[in-house]
């Protein structure tokens, strides 16, 4: 089967470049170009693309807004296409939240637009041709006795993982953590320049304090930790007061930083004393992660199909028998710190 994509680019130079990339793949065909929003509207009417992608850094139009519509009125699996500068950055993890599956960056760490790109983004849109999307629903907060939002106060941490479609997700699940939830950490697969941007845009999001994980980083109560990516995993270490390792490693399920390496040293550092929340993405990471955790006694949760953008990682622990409780991502935030009410 062809993928059909269609590019929204104001830089004629740009949409060449991007079609130069995906040109090759037999099965992937551009079916269209588009300058402008305006143009870009019509073909998504026209054509029905399976997969979109977006520059929206494109002058006389709000790329958001333009995406919140898409979203709205014809969802679309949307790759957003982001320049070098920190307005991109901060714009592409605005999308990412608003339902873009994921991003590409236009050059290389130094700044080049090579021709070649090894086949990076036409595995993007191979993946994101894979996603179907489902309804969602808004967030209920747990509440105390007083109304206020409640704290988990007999957990010590809660581990997060998440990939295609997490970014939506955790501004979701986040919105219904307490100013004063357990510390958590939380593993999202995506490329390390947009990392400090989605923590800062999950941080709007979240009443808790949000931020990159630094190493040796001392896991304090009302904050949450987002691993910064690179080329180094994210665990916790500490058997009582815990802090943040960062440390090189190689790959594990395809991922550095991969939630498998997060979820088995909470499993092995804090046991029951932990929650493990596995949400939407593709392939098995933290599967066998979430796994650990449960053998060592900790509360799990998978987010439920019908609220994931790719069920892949959840389906993958489901079937291992590794989450405890699978549930709408409307839920989850219920179900981790309902013990505290």
């Amino acid at each position: 089967m062809t993928i059909r994509v269609l590019i929204i680019d104001d830089s004629p130079t740009m949409r060449a470049i991007l079609m130069s990339r995906m040109s090759g793949e037999p099965d992937i065909s551009v079916i269209g170009t588009a300058g402008n929003a305006v143009e870009g509207r019509e073909l998504i009417k026209q054509f029905n693309p399976d997969v979109v992608t977006l520059d929206i850094e494109m002058p006389g139009m709000n790329g958001l807004d333009f995406l919140e519509k898409i979203m709205t009125l014809r969802p679309t699996p949307v790759i957003i296409i982001s320049g070098s500068t920190q307005k991109g950055a901060d714009a592409t993890a605005r999308a990412l939240a608003l339902g873009a599956v994921d991003c590409y960056a236009k050059s290389d760490r130094s700044g080049t637009l090579p021709i070649d790109d090894d086949g990076k983004l036409a595995n993007l849109i191979r993946q994101a041709a894979q996603v179907r999307f489902n309804n969602r629903w808004p967030v209920s907060p747990v509440t105390g006795r007083d109304g206020r939002p409640a704290a988990q106060t007999n957990t010590a941490l809660i581990a997060i993982g998440s990939s295609t479609g997490g970014v939506e997700a955790l501004q979701t699940l986040l919105t219904g953590f307490p100013e004063d939830c357990p510390p958590t950490v939380i593993v999202q697969h995506v490329n390390p320049r947009f990392a400090a941007a989605i923590a800062n845009t999950l941080d709007l999001a979240s009443p808790a304090k949000v931020q990159l994980a630094e190493a040796d980083m001392p896991l304090k109560q009302g904050n949450i930790y987002l691993a910064p990516g690179g080329d180094r995993h994210l665990t916790v270490g500490g058997s009582n007061s815990h802090y943040a390792r960062l440390r090189p490693g190689e790959p594990l399920c395809g991922h550095l930083p991969s939630v498998d390496a997060l979820f088995q040293s909470v499993a092995d550092n804090v046991g029951a004393g932990a929650v493990g929340i596995l949400l939407t993405g593709m392939g098995s990471d933290g599967a066998r992660g979430l796994l650990a955790m449960s053998q060592a006694g900790a509360q799990t949760i998978a987010q439920d199909e019908a609220t994931c953008t790719v069920f892949g990682m959840p389906r993958a622990a489901i079937s291992l028998g590794a989450a405890g409780i699978v549930a709408p991502i409307s839920r989850i935030a219920h179900h981790a710190l309902k013990r505290a009410a």
